[in-house]
């Protein structure tokens, strides 16, 4: 599975995330960092990714525009690179599940309270 994480996440998250997400890649690195969202939606569904966000706009274009691309909406505080990256490795399988063999659409990822 490879990520497209949206401008609001970090670039650097890429080399630690290509053991489990191998491919994966931020909009910056491709050339997208001010594209539309609806740009963005085009080059992961023609390049088969799944879109990383923290905004709720990919995840409303979705129940329009159905899928491909799949999402993972992180609903979580504004966090540091590493507890982004921690919640994206940490939930790999929940991810996986929900977008592979259950076929969502979106998986929300929620931060645990302290």
């Amino acid at each position: 599975m490879k990520l497209l994480l949206d401008e609001n996440l970090s670039r650097r998250l890429i080399p630690f995330l290509q053991h489990d997400y191998p491919g994966s890649t931020q909009v910056a690195l491709v050339g997208l960092e001010t594209a539309t969202d609806q740009t963005l939606w085009e080059y992961a569904k023609a390049n088969e990714f799944v879109i990383v966000t923290r905004d709720a706009d990919f995840e409303e274009l979705s129940l329009v525009w159905g899928q491909p691309p799949q999402i993972i909406w992180l609903k979580t505080r504004n966090q540091s690179r590493s507890s982004t990256l921690n919640v994206l490795l940490e939930n790999r399988v929940l991810i996986e599940q929900a977008l592979l063999t259950e076929h969502q659409a979106c998986v929300e990822i929620t931060s645990k309270l302290p």
